[in-house]
């Protein structure tokens, strides 16, 4: 597996269909947003050697949000690396008891009905979707206010989803990573395009669809989402398109 740039010095590992991105400052320093699932630790290993880095370049991670599949490698990122990990602290409970999450519709029904999620579902079963060990030691992000680590990411407060959940900003570099709270392919559903997470995985879909209005002010060409391709076509066209599809 390699790292991917999609965008100016900002690259995708996509893994088991869940994406972690490295953001790369200009000393070299490095950002991992989001953890993944616990399979992804040494790809994000060759990633990092693949563009130049080593894991002592890493300094800190920051978590969109805490489901499972976003913080596989974040305990073990403070662990191994000792670097500073960051999420919303309404996220905090989450990250700690990663299985303990509020959904609107029951997870299993969502197979049963949508096939094309089986295989999809399948990779992160692999991948250790069903062994992920909690985080804790967070630190807060502050909603609206850079965060001082490479990139200097704002902080965009995008609640639905999870009642933690934020997309990080990069204006100077035309780049939202827009976590859960946009995505171009539903895990749940197998679904591809600009959308909401089904309802098996989201607290509240009607926030969600609240919360588009926060990414689409931003004005970002690229979208980086944490499931699916990169959206190339700008926000507003992912959010129209999302608002389109609507809940599920």
């Amino acid at each position: 597996m390699s790292a991917t740039e999609v965008a100016d010095r900002v690259y995708r590992v996509d893994h088991a269909h869940v994406s972690c991105y490295l953001v790369v400052d200009d000393d070299g320093s490095v950002l991992i947003v989001d953890a993944g699932l616990p399979a992804v630790w040494p790809h994000l290993g060759r990633a990092l050697r693949q563009i130049g880095s080593t894991p002592g370049d890493v300094a800190a991670m920051v978590l969109t949000h805490a489901h499972f599949d976003h913080i596989g490698t974040a305990a073990r990122a403070q662990r191994e690396l000792g670097i500073p990990v960051w999420a919303h602290e309404d996220d905090f409970f989450i990250a700690a008891h990663p299985y303990r999450y509020l959904h609107e519709s029951p997870r299993l029904r969502y197979p049963l009905r949508h096939l094309r999620a089986v295989p999809v579902l399948a990779a992160m079963t692999k991948a250790g979707a069903l062994a992920v060990p909690g985080v804790r030691d967070l630190l807060p992000v502050v909603p609206y206010e850079r965060l001082p680590v490479p990139g200097n990411p704002v902080v965009v407060p995008t609640p639905g989803h999870t009642q933690g959940h934020v997309a990080l900003h990069l204006p100077d570099r035309d780049v939202l990573l827009s976590g859960d709270a946009l995505v171009t392919l539903d895990p749940y559903t197998g679904g591809h395009g600009p959308q909401i997470v089904a309802g098996a995985a989201t607290a509240d879909s009607a926030q969600a669809l609240r919360s588009l209005d926060a990414l689409a002010a931003t004005g970002a060409t690229i979208v980086l989402p944490g499931h699916g391709e990169p959206w190339t076509r700008g926000i507003e066209s992912a959010v129209s398109a999302a608002r389109a599809v609507g809940p599920h």
